[in-house]
């Protein structure tokens, strides 16, 4: 996201005169483009600030003198002394309609939550986390077999949309905005891997849910089988009964596994420390037959 917000400010004429972001982290999956490469290939001066409260990077941005200030998916939470800097204002693009939603991980709750649209925001900063007047949104559908990854991709292109109508209108000072009622949203906060956990007790729909709003490229929802961790990357809801966790019956598309309403065929899946394989693959190195249950504790 970053790189569309950096890409679209350049094709409107903005003189971006520098970009604050995060190093890599190695033990993190990287599947979205360098907005630090982007930039310095541009030229563009980039800092790796550790923390937004040290009072050098306040000075530092005070020192480029900025008109506006441009957050696009930035990890830190920016300090009300640091959006004041932005004569002309601080906006954030947020990956949910606003004010639903608001906090970390939106597209991610999205999926888990079971929302059947959600969009992109562009709105104002203020000291409270996506709180700020807004400018522009757009809407976009989620479809049922989207994971996090393609609605991602889906987010980004409504967030070139959203910014191909709203920086002009900024550049030129004549963008409306209009204050966002937070008590018609929801704040969620940020997902930790170990939230990927199913219960099995919830409805095949909601566990099918998880499974795509943390599949690959993000670390994945996970049951146990006699204490081994097991990753579920791939599986779908349909109808069947049992007690919840309990296999149901093995077949060459699947592992059938009971719901509290429904049951989940499970596709590929991985043990923890083997490599991912479809789930029909594993049911003889895993015992994975009818009666076995599988647990939501190790």
């Amino acid at each position: 996201m970053g790189c569309v917000g950096f890409d679209a400010l350049l094709r409107h004429g903005f003189d971006v005169v520098a970009v604050l972001s995060h190093r890599d982290d190695p033990h993190e999956e990287i599947w979205w483009e360098s907005l630090a490469e982007r930039a310095a290939e541009r030229g563009v001066a980039v800092h790796f600030p550790e923390s937004m409260k040290d009072p050098a990077v306040h000075d530092l941005i005070a020192g480029y003198r900025p008109d506006f200030l441009f957050s696009f998916y930035f990890r830190y939470m920016i300090p009300p002394a640091i959006l004041e800097l932005a004569p002309r204002g601080a906006l954030n693009l947020h990956g949910s309609l606003l004010p639903r939603l608001r906090g970390r991980a939106p597209v991610n709750w999205a999926l888990v939550e079971g929302e059947e649209q959600t969009g992109v925001s562009l709105h104002y900063m203020v000291a409270k986390p996506d709180a700020g007047d807004l400018v522009d949104q757009e809407a976009v559908p989620i479809a049922l077999h989207d994971t996090a990854f393609s609605l991602y991709a889906k987010l980004e292109d409504a967030a070139a949309t959203v910014l191909d109508r709203a920086l002009p209108a900024l550049r030129e000072g004549t963008a409306e905005a209009r204050p966002l009622d937070l008590a018609a949203g929801s704040y969620r906060g940020g997902r930790r891997p170990d939230d990927g956990l199913v219960d099995w007790s919830s409805s095949a729909r909601r566990i099918y849910d998880l499974v795509r709003a943390v599949t690959h490229p993000y670390p994945g929802a996970f049951t146990y089988l006699d204490g081994q961790k097991l990753f579920v990357w791939w599986a779908l809801a349909g109808a069947g009964a049992g007690t919840p966790g309990e296999i149901l019956s093995v077949d060459l598309d699947g592992v059938v596994v009971a719901a509290g309403d429904g049951a989940v065929r499970l596709i590929s899946i991985q043990p923890e420390g083997l490599p991912e394989s479809p789930a029909v693959a594993l049911s003889d190195l895993l015992g994975l037959v009818p009666g076995r249950i599988f647990d939501s504790k190790a």
